[in-house]
Order: structure tokens, then sequence, then C-alpha cells
């Protein structure tokens, strides 16, 4: 069972990598939450309910389209069953990689707030803001007392 943490974390991130996987290939729905089982050792698994109200707000937005094609080889079969597969469109792509970028800002800043930047404010220095770089956010660091406090101590 799902912590409510995982939860909301695995909310925040599923369009975006939904998205992400209607880039790497066109899919169907279903395929799709194969696809999202077998990846990041399950912690992405979905169900049909979770996934198509995605599927649909990615495709109202006009990041992906929608057409209904015949698997290869299942007509000559006899199983001629149509299935809706997704495509990603120029305006997907473009938003994934814009996606992706504040991820990777938001998930350095969160990183370094919970482990690199806990040297830093054990030294005093308090963490002023964040810009970007080609390998991510890096952290400003303002090396005076932090936000709030004078630095000196009260009197009692």
């Amino acid at each position: 069972m799902e912590t409510r943490l995982e939860q909301q974390l695995k909310r925040g991130v599923l369009e975006m990598v939904v998205l992400r996987l209607i880039c790497e290939a066109p899919a169907h729905g279903y395929e799709l939450i194969l696809r999202l089982r077998r990846s990041a050792g399950g912690q992405l698994a979905v169900k049909e309910g979770t996934l198509y109200p995605i599927l649909y707000r990615l495709e109202d937005d006009g990041l992906i389209t929608s057409s209904w094609q015949t698997p290869a080889g299942t007509a000559a079969a006899g199983r001629a069953t149509p299935k809706k597969t997704y495509t990603a469109t120029p305006a997907g792509r473009a938003a994934l990689e814009r996606q992706y970028s504040a991820w990777t800002a938001f998930s350095a800043a969160v990183e370094l707030l919970m482990t690199g930047a806990r040297e830093q404010t054990q030294a005093g220095a308090a963490p002023v803001g964040f810009i970007g770089g080609t390998d991510g956010p890096t952290a400003l660091f303002f090396t005076g007392p932090a936000a709030g406090e004078t630095g000196k101590e009260d009197a009692e």
C-alpha cells in the first residue's frame, strides 16, 4: 500500500512521465499501463482509471493526438480489434522539455535541501535562491544569519 506521500509524488509526475513514454513511441492505453508497471521498479504503476484522464487532458491540451489503429498481423488472424493509439505532437515534445526542465530544477532543489544544504546551514549559511545551469540548479548562499535572524543572541 502506498503512503500518502508516495501517492502525492506519483500524482505530481504522472502526466510528465506518460507524455515522455508517448514521445518515445506512439502507444495505446494498455501498453502505457504495462510500460509504467515495468518501469521504475513498479513505483509508477497505474490503473486505467488514473491513466485515461491523463490521456484526455494531454489530448485536450494539444500535447498528444489519438487515432484508431488495427495492430499489424491481427487482421489476418481474424482479431482485427482497433486500438486507440496516442502520438505526441510537436507542442507535446516542447511541453515535455519544459516540464522536464522544471522537474530537474525542482528535484535538484529538494535534493540540495535534504543533503547538500545541510552542511551549509549547519555552518550558518541560509540558501537565498537557486540559479539554473546546464547541470541543474545551483544554490546561492548568503553567509550571514538566516532570514529573520539578527545574528545576536537574545538577552534574557
